[in-house]
């Protein structure tokens, strides 16, 4: 019976290429990897080692992987890292080994792999939550003149999103808060910054923290929206496959 060895790592994607450094630097032969703040049931035989993110180390790894792999295929990992379903790490590393084990010039993808088709389904999820996410964010502008939007995702997109809103809103301070997962991307008219806030941050923006122009706006985008509904010809089931309900508390007439 082989010992395995479950490696702890921080969440972030640095921390995951961590997790294959060590693996390849110390020749672990049936590692697990998984986030440390995920439950881990006890398994016999298993030794658990903790990792610390060391960004030389990561650049290494997907140094590494791109020398042979093309951007689109870089994308599709880095976006099913990004899916945080259970094991996904496991599967990601079985994909990186099969990768550094071809010829440098061999950049195909064999589909009928299990672990690279699973991977390319799942990156196609969070791609599909990606444009999802871009076209129903909706901002509502504070008193601090700051564009607000509070989301919670599937997946972990606020990486995917952040150029599409920073060159469709490049005159103007906004921040997409992720509630789910409790950080934030902010621009202020130069860069984008990571944020986390304190304390406890509801669903949706307080109606007392808007500013007063953003309130008349609001009541004016409902009465458009109800004037222009056509009650005869509301069709439910069209409606809710182009814009499921999981959405709707992010849209302004909906609300």
């Amino acid at each position: 019976m082989h010992s395995q060895t479950i490696i702890l790592y921080d969440g972030s994607f640095d921390g995951f290429l961590c997790a294959v450094f060590l693996i390849y630097e110390q020749k672990v032969t049936h590692p697990i990897i998984n986030k440390k703040n995920k439950s881990t049931p006890t398994q016999l035989f298993a030794t658990t080692e903790e990792i610390h993110t060391e960004k030389q180390k990561a650049k290494r790894v997907w140094d590494g992987f791109k020398l042979k792999t093309t951007k689109t295929q870089q994308r599709m990992f880095f976006k099913a890292f990004l899916s945080e379903i259970k094991g996904v790490e496991n599967t990601l590393f079985n994909y990186l080994r099969i990768v550094f084990m071809k010829e440098k010039t061999d950049t195909s993808i064999d589909y009928s792999n299990k672990d690279i088709l699973k991977i390319s389904q799942v990156a196609k999820m969070v791609q599909r939550e990606k444009h999802r996410i871009e076209a129903f964010v909706r901002f509502r502008l504070t008193t601090d003149n700051i564009y607000t939007s509070i989301i919670e995702p599937d997946f972990n997109v606020l990486p995917l999103i952040t150029s599409h809103f920073k060159d469709r809103y490049a005159d103007q301070k906004w921040m997409i808060y992720d509630l789910k997962r409790s950080y934030g991307i902010y621009y202020d008219l130069k860069k984008i910054e990571i944020i986390t806030i304190e304390g406890t941050v509801k669903s949706n923006i307080d109606i007392k923290s808007l500013s007063s122009n953003e309130k008349e706006f609001e009541a004016l985008w409902r009465t458009y929206f109800s004037n222009v509904n056509i009650i005869s010809r509301k069709n439910n089931k069209l409606h809710l496959r182009h814009l499921p309900k999981r959405y709707w508390k992010y849209l302004i007439e909906k609300n």
